[in-house]
């Protein structure tokens, strides 16, 4: 149990850092601050975010099984799959190119998009709502103040940044892609630690 715990919060962790240095390093007009970490799933190495969807998706969902008996809830590790099921569906359907990226896409943004694509929003839609779910269920059934807190702050976080996010891509503001990945780091961040955390209680 604390194995998988330890490798669902290994997963986190990757996932932000693989985002991180392959947004930092993209080229082709891939500009970070703007795009979104979706984007990354375009394009020649288009390979390195849809892995990364995959891979952390599959460990976060195997790593709910053991939150369930480690957190003493049903109902945050449902939270939780639900979260790393949909990480899966978002790597398996990509966005449709857009916005300058990757190099030869519509500078703006389509007028229809592909099935796929709505797939990929759908995916995202559940993503971005199941994890500050599981962030507020943990606020209330695991123990001690500190994980209360920081749970309910983090789910009330993650809320707030997905509206913020929403309004940019929706008017296609300069900063869309800096608010999404402030929402993904506080989001994986307190993911990877609960997993961290229950894995040394079980360990």
């Amino acid at each position: 149990m604390a194995a998988v715990l330890w490798a669902g919060a290994g997963a986190a962790v990757l996932f932000v850092a693989v985002f991180l240095v392959d947004g930092w390093t993209r080229g082709g007009g891939y500009r970070p601050k703007r795009h979104p970490v979706s984007a990354l799933a375009l394009g020649r190495r288009g390979w390195v975010q849809t892995a990364n969807f995959l891979v952390c998706g599959l460990a976060v969902t195997a790593a709910a099984a053991a939150v369930a008996p480690a957190a003493h809830s049903v109902l945050l590790a449902v939270a939780i799959a639900v979260f790393g099921l949909a990480l899966v569906v978002s790597g398996a359907f990509p966005m449709d190119p857009m916005r300058g990226y990757p190099p030869g896409a519509p500078a703006g943004t389509p007028q229809s998009f592909s099935l796929r694509h709505r797939v990929h929003d759908a995916a995202g839609a559940v993503v971005f709502l199941a994890l500050p779910a599981a962030a507020i269920t943990a606020a209330f059934v695991l123990g001690g103040a500190v994980w209360t807190w920081y749970s309910a702050l983090t789910g009330a976080a993650v809320l707030g940044l997905f509206a913020l996010f929403g309004h940019a891509w929706e008017h296609d503001r300069p900063q869309t892609g800096l608010i999404q990945r402030l929402m993904i780091i506080t989001g994986w961040a307190w993911l990877g630690l609960l997993f961290a955390a229950l894995a040394a209680g079980t360990g």
